[in-house]
């Protein structure tokens, strides 16, 4: 049992040749095994150094032979499920399907002057809730909706987020890493039976912090899966080039692959791809550039050659800093096109600037994105009953028409996708109704959904329990440790 997502029908859209995916495939041997990897933690050295790497212990660095690479790649298994706290919220990974869930915001924003606060607890509690009740999100990624909220000190921020997550939802949840609280993070999945992933995050160019890679080693001991991902931004910390960049980020994905299938083969891996071009004029990243689309294609098409399960985090942020135009085409082409480039998970709800603001009304707006999108993956269905032949010989010229049809009444709403938050008036209409904003209608459907909406699967009281006495515990832990 799990949830159906989107199911492309149609071929994957692929725009390098196999000649070219082969290039990159050699390059990023050459780069691992050339220039290699500096990973600080000394137990990943020792592990990697007993497997035929060579290890500099002076500076950390790790070079990977080919064939150990290419033998922990096909380790990898290629499809799996991730166990949701109810099952039919669960995923299966790794086919033609494509999952679109939420992204995150360090801060929530005020609508009228889009300037960015903290949250409070129950604006927290409602991100989550809507979240919940909207049909296109199939998971919650990590520090999402917010980084924690008013009166939580930032050591607790993502232990708190999740347990907000657990009691308002449940679908999937994956979680980060930050000062040891994976350590908690882990013990509250345990709790609920739930399954996560937990971010690999390299530090680009080619380096991995101990405290990724001890999160990880923790979540793997564990028998979570991991989520490897990027960060490289091309002409900063990664090469300017977007074949260069996809080979420096392929090289640094791969690293901890090896090290996790050394340590537990058949270790489920998630690659992800979250990679942008420097804005040359003040250094940041070039958030809603299309291309970071551009490599998100090549990074589909790269890892469809290992085997592994792809997910698509460069498409849900934006340079706005309101919800506009520029969001929404931003968002809308650097959605769609991963979705074309079958990416199996694609996070966008809600997120507007950078990683920094998010908004449950740009969640609801998103959830229209994601159905067009959606409705366009599932392509178009060429049979005897879809081709009409014996309507539109029944109905023939004008004055024939089609709308009292049989036929027209059994197929129009499988044919056609209704957005929710839209204007779809006519102009007298709109008029007439108080011309009203997809922003009108978004805050129409928030307001509904928190009225009426209620998680579907309550936690029991002997989970709450748990995730009150896992709170404790890290507050205790954190506070022994100086960070409260």
């Amino acid at each position: 049992m799990h949830r159906k997502g989107f199911v492309r029908k149609f071929k994957v859209l692929e725009i390098l040749t196999e000649d070219q995916i082969e290039e990159i495939h050699k390059a990023t041997l050459d780069v691992l095994w050339e220039t290699g990897i500096r990973i600080e933690h000394e137990g990943a050295l020792k592990v990697l150094e007993k497997n035929d790497c060579r290890v500099n212990y002076q500076d950390n660095r790790v070079y990977f032979p080919p064939r150990l690479v290419e033998e922990c790649l096909r380790n990898c298994p290629g499809q799996f499920q991730l166990t949701a706290r109810d099952p039919k919220d669960s995923l299966w990974v790794g086919d033609n399907r494509t999952y679109f869930g939420a992204a995150p915001g360090m801060t929530t924003v005020d609508l009228k002057t889009m300037e960015s606060r903290v949250p409070t607890r129950k604006e927290m509690y409602d991100a989550v809730t809507v979240l919940d009740a909207l049909e296109t999100v199939d998971y919650i990624m990590q520090y999402t909706p917010y980084f924690g909220f008013e009166g939580v000190p930032p050591a607790m921020a993502m232990i708190e987020t999740l347990a907000a997550k657990l009691r308002n939802s449940t679908k999937f949840t994956a979680e980060g890493y930050s000062n040891d609280c994976e350590i908690f993070t882990i013990q509250m999945f345990q709790a609920v039976g739930a399954d996560m992933f937990i971010s690999c995050l390299p530090s680009p160019p080619l380096t991995y912090h101990r405290g990724s890679i001890e999160a990880c080693l923790r979540a793997v001991e564990a028998g979570f899966a991991i989520k490897v991902g990027g960060g490289g931004i091309y002409g900063g910390t990664a090469p300017a080039t977007i074949a260069g960049a996809t080979v420096s980020n392929n090289a640094e994905l791969i690293a901890p692959i090896v090290l996790f299938q050394l340590i537990k083969p058949g270790t489920r891996i998630i690659v992800y791809n979250f990679n942008y071009p420097q804005n040359m004029r003040n250094g940041a990243p070039a958030f809603g550039a299309i291309e970071s689309s551009l490599h998100t294609a090549i990074f589909n098409q790269t890892w469809r050659r290992y085997g592994l399960p792809t997910w698509d985090d460069s498409g849900e942020f934006s340079s706005s800093k309101g919800i506009d135009f520029q969001l929404g085409y931003e968002k809308s082409m650097n959605t769609l096109l991963p979705a074309l480039c079958g990416g199996n998970g694609i996070s966008v709800h809600g997120a507007i600037f950078g990683e920094l603001t998010y908004h449950p009304f740009q969640a609801i707006l998103d959830d229209d994105i994601v159905g067009m999108i959606g409705r366009f993956l599932q392509g178009v269905e060429v049979n005897t009953e879809t081709l009409a032949t014996d309507v539109i010989k029944a109905v023939g010229p004008i004055p024939g028409h089609f709308l009292n049809r049989e036929h027209t009444q059994r197929w129009w709403k499988a044919e056609q996708f209704l957005p929710k938050a839209a204007d779809r008036l006519t102009y007298p209409e709109w008029m007439a109704k108080g011309k009203k904003s997809a922003l009108d209608y978004a805050e129409e459907r928030m307001r509904e959904i928190l009225e009426t909406h209620r998680v579907s699967l309550p936690l029991t009281p002997s989970q709450e329990e748990d995730i009150e006495r896992i709170i404790r515990e890290a507050k205790e832990f954190y506070t022994q440790k100086g960070l409260i």
